[in-house]
C-alpha cells in the first residue's frame, strides 16, 4: 500500500484529505506541524509527502529543505499544498525542493493526478494543469 505524509495544521483540511486519500487506497500518515512531518518522514519513510507551507514550529519550506537535505528522505517527493498560489512561490518551491505544487482550495482530481504523477516519476516538478520537467 502507498503511504502518504501528510503535513498540514488545519484540521478541516487534513480530515477531508485523509479520506479521501484512503479510500482511494492510500495508507496516510498526519503530522500538525513542521517538526511532526520531518519526524514522521523520518520514521515511516514515506512513498509521498504532501506538505502545507504555513505550519506551525518549521513551516513547509524549511520543512522540505531539511527533507531534501538529509540522504534518507532526499529522494521522497514533496508536493506542496498552499494558499500561495503566486508564480514567485511556485519558484520558491522549487528552490526549497519541492517536486510539486497544489493551490488550495484543493480539487481532489488534480491533486490526485498530480500524485500519481509525481509516484510514477514522470516529472520532476508538477504545477497546475501541465507537466514540466525542470533542471535543478
Amino acid at each position: 500500500m502507498t503511504k502518504i505524509l501528510l503535513v498540514e495544521d488545519n484540521e478541516m483540511n487534513w480530515d477531508m484529505l485523509s479520506r479521501r486519500l484512503e479510500r482511494r487506497g492510500f495508507e496516510v500518515v498526519l503530522a500538525s506541524d513542521g517538526r511532526e512531518g520531518i519526524l514522521a518522514a523520518r520514521s515511516e519513510i514515506p512513498d509521498l509527502i504532501l506538505m502545507d507551507l504555513s505550519l506551525p514550529e518549521i513551516d513547509g519550506w524549511e520543512a522540505t529543505r531539511l527533507l531534501k537535505s538529509t540522504p534518507d528522505t532526499a529522494e521522497i517527493p514533496i508536493l506542496v499544498l498552499t494558499a500561495h498560489a503566486m508564480m514567485s512561490d511556485r519558484e520558491r518551491a522549487l528552490h526549497a525542493g519541492c517536486d510539486g505544487f497544489a493551490a488550495k482550495p484543493v480539487e481532489f482530481d488534480r491533486l490526485l493526478s498530480k500524485i500519481n504523477n509525481l509516484l510514477n516519476r514522470k516529472v520532476r516538478f508538477y504545477d497546475h494543469d501541465d507537466c514540466q520537467t525542470v533542471a535543478r
